[in-house]
């Protein structure tokens, strides 16, 4: 976790060199230069590309939001992040020698992360045989799905990211005493091969690890290696030509992320919902599979209040609420109380899901914190259950809050959630990020 977050500095500080400008002394050195300053081929149409992202992210907002500053760095902030990720890929992606990379999530929030879900990608060439092995952990959820290309893979016809080719669930994969696993992958079953085996759809370019936790302090991720058999162990040296078109993808990489749902919770206020919510479909966007979302904007004022109810599933294997700001960016989870799975919030007696919306405490243990953000969006999960009920909403003052509630609803005091939200965090930084 310490070298995550170091790298993560490092190229947060190279994200906002490349966006932000050169420094006086550099400029300095660059002018001594002259007229034949060396150049690195690609290095300069990345500058250019990503130097009017800002303009096109903020053209997608209402006026009133683009023209207020916090929100301006904040669609800054956007950008940085899908740089970012963009750029591990650039840096660390190769079919021929893969491994899996951290992806979106806390420090990285592009895309509306699941608060409880950790994101690894490992890049496949089709054709090739993998081997992928480790061990299982204990997780609610650990799922492995092919993927298919993106708007920078333009070299593969890559598009919009499309529904998973297929799913694996490490649950259903043979293991030892210890939990261990040993995963075959090709387009055709090895002759002689016995074990596990897990066959390639020629449109796959990625694998993607989705680690679901609802408890984080006692459920063990899973530990996971992945390599390339049919090809030599070593790695030969990149080209210069391999190199310079990891620079030329990653412009559009950026984008593609950045600009992908910033003004999704814009489109469904003006379509109507507001403190409602609806059924979201990501089966086409690389959905997991046997997930149901359900999503809707909140609007609320310092003193109300959201009460969300729902009629609890009779077998539910995974469930989770959590918020977003008003760019589609998952509300801060590790600092705030802004998400809540089945071990942080529990049912009421006859079987309802009760969760409070608002920025005030209201002194219950099922409360989403909008950590400041006044308008944002409530989104759901209800992962391999019997039912998937779209909870019903309704908006109350926050001193009122308990008039709605059941009797039996359990008190929180401040000191309980300061306490409550610093082993969250302490719970969360030990999960296997990288």
């Amino acid at each position: 976790m310490h070298n995550y977050i170091l790298l993560m500095k490092s190229i947060f500080a190279a994200s906002l060199f490349l966006l932000f400008g050169v420094q006086s002394s550099l400029s300095e050195q660059l002018s001594a230069n002259g007229p034949e300053t060396p150049s690195i081929p690609g290095w300069n149409a990345l500058v250019e590309e990503l130097e009017g992202l800002p303009a096109i992210l903020l053209n997608k907002l209402p006026e009133s939001m683009r023209n207020d500053p916090r929100i301006q760095q904040e669609v800054g902030r956007l950008i940085l992040q899908a740089l970012t990720v963009s750029s591990i890929e650039a840096l660390g992606s190769d079919g021929n020698y893969p491994v899996f990379l951290p992806g979106i999530g806390q420090l990285l929030n592009v895309g509306q992360p699941n608060a409880d879900t950790l994101y690894k990608t490992a890049s496949i060439t089709p054709g090739g045989v993998y081997r992928v092995r480790g061990n299982k952990g204990s997780l609610e959820i650990a799922v492995l799905g092919q993927m298919g290309p993106t708007p920078s893979d333009s070299e593969n016809g890559g598009s919009q990211p499309g529904p998973a080719r297929t799913h694996l669930d490490l649950d259903t994969l043979s293991t030892d005493e210890d939990g261990n696993f040993d995963l075959l992958l090709s387009p055709t079953r090895p002759e002689n091969h016995s074990g596990d085996w897990w066959k390639t759809n020629p449109s796959s370019f990625r694998l993607m690890l989705r680690q679901v936790s609802s408890d984080w302090e006692k459920q063990k991720d899973p530990e996971i290696s992945i390599e390339r058999i049919d090809k030599p162990a070593e790695k030969p040296r990149p080209t210069a030509r391999e190199l310079e078109q990891r620079l030329h993808r990653l412009p559009q990489a950026t984008a593609f992320m950045a600009t992908l749902f910033i003004d999704k919770v814009e489109r469904l206020r003006g379509q109507g919902y507001v403190n409602e919510l609806k059924v979201f479909d990501v089966s086409q966007m690389g959905g997991l599979e046997g997930q149901f979302y359900y999503e809707g904007p909140y609007e609320l004022t310092a003193t109300e209040a959201l009460i969300i109810e729902a009629k609890h599933p009779e077998k539910c294997r995974y469930r989770s609420i959590l918020l977003t700001n008003e760019i589609y960016q998952t509300t801060d989870w590790y600092n705030n109380h802004s998400s809540l799975n089945a071990s942080q919030a529990t049912l009421d007696s006859d079987g309802v899901l009760r969760v409070v919306v608002s920025e005030e405490d209201p002194g219950v243990p099922n409360w989403l914190d909008t950590a400041g953000y006044p308008r944002g969006l409530v989104q759901g999960r209800w992962t391999h259950c019997d039912s998937q009920p779209v909870p019903t909403v309704k908006k109350v003052q926050v001193r009122d809050v308990r008039k709605h509630l059941p009797l039996e609803t359990p008190s929180m005091s401040p000191e309980e959630r300061d306490s409550t939200i610093r082993e969250r965090r302490a719970a969360y930084q030990k999960r296997r990020h990288w």
